[in-house]
């Protein structure tokens, strides 16, 4: 019986997707009915049948007509983006293309309004250009970040989903919207890991037209480099402790990481870099430390949000596999335990 209620509840829960799809079927029937409504307004001020002045009723014509397109253009804007939902199999393009099928429509609908309730077009420019003058001072921030939006929107600096350092700010892009971008952090003044901090950050789209973006999901390599350094004694075998590091750290990345160094290498090719090379992965080095040790540095690629967790695999891996050989590894101050 259990299974049989958790099997029917499962059928009954319905995906994002498929709430969205219905989501915007209620927006398009109820749009329908506004605008039948509106149409059969225009048509009864025309026919006289509604008892109004007659010095009013050509503006309120208008302004029915008016009303009727400008829903009109909204239910092709919901239809629109419920082909976009149905079509698109990318979340982030998905979300990017909604968010220009609306803006689209607004402007739309901007331009039906001025363009029946303005008797003169020249009239209506002019109007619009002083609005636009005095709205330009008073909201340059807004006007900035909406420029903004389209450079992300274009140039792609980030999109939905990318893990991004921007500023003094890190952390996941969650939503995009026309005047500002909100993070998820990671890391943060509570942290010294890169783990979600729980706190979201908003700031203007502006700040991407003054500020550096470092993008950890470059599309066509979503990988970074991460290093983990080891402190050893001088007499210890430190041939045995490269292998040891590079076999350990090997068994804890995901077999595909290998093919990755190959596709890294690939897109290197096709740039003008002829300077750049790949070490073996993953890589070891050493260097004399300041006080009285060898640091080994193993350095590996790793997809950034799984950045911590391969960390500690690592970390506790090593260890465990050179504190076995005793008489091969001397850690500092002769502590071998």
């Amino acid at each position: 019986m259990d299974i049989k209620k958790n099997s029917n509840n499962s059928k009954k829960l319905s995906p994002p997707k498929k709430e969205a799809e219905r989501h915007h079927r209620y927006w398009i029937g109820g749009y329908s009915i506004i605008a039948a409504a509106l149409i059969v307004i225009y048509f009864l001020l025309k026919s006289n049948l509604i008892p109004i002045d007659s010095n009013r009723v050509v503006l309120y014509e208008r302004i029915a007509l008016a009303g009727f397109l400008a829903i009109v253009v909204l239910i092709a804007g919901r239809v629109i983006e419920l082909l976009i939902i149905k079509k698109s199999k990318s979340k982030t393009l998905r979300y990017t293309l909604v968010r220009v099928t609306r803006l689209v429509t607004v402007l739309v609908i901007l331009m039906v309004a001025v363009s029946f309730l303005f008797h003169n077009w020249y009239t209506a420019a002019v109007s619009l250009g002083l609005i636009s003058l005095i709205l330009g001072f008073a909201l340059q921030v807004p006007i900035s970040s909406f420029i903004a939006w389209l450079y992300i929107i274009f140039r792609t600096p980030y999109r939905v989903g990318d893990r991004i350092e921007i500023a003094d700010f890190k952390g996941d892009v969650v939503e995009i919207s026309y005047l500002d971008t909100t993070l998820w952090e990671f890391g943060g003044d509570y942290l010294t890991t890169d783990m979600p901090s729980g706190r979201l950050i908003r700031f203007p789209n502006s700040l991407v037209l003054q500020s550096a973006v470092f993008n950890y999901s470059w599309p066509k390599f979503p990988y970074i480099w991460n290093e983990i350094p080891f402190h050893v004694a001088y007499g210890s075998d430190l041939e045995f402790i490269e292998t040891t590091l590079r076999e350990t750290t090997r068994a804890q990345l995901d077999p595909e990481m290998a093919d990755r160094i190959v596709e890294l290498k690939e897109l290197i090719e096709k740039t003008p870099v002829d300077e750049l090379q790949i070490k073996e992965y993953p890589f070891v080095s050493f260097r004399i430390n300041v006080n009285t040790w060898v640091e080994v540095l193993v350095t590996y690629l790793v997809d950034p949000k799984k950045a911590t967790g391969t960390r500690t695999l690592i970390v506790k891996n090593v260890l465990k596999a050179l504190r076995a050989q005793p008489e091969r590894v001397m850690f500092p101050k002769g502590d071998s335990r």
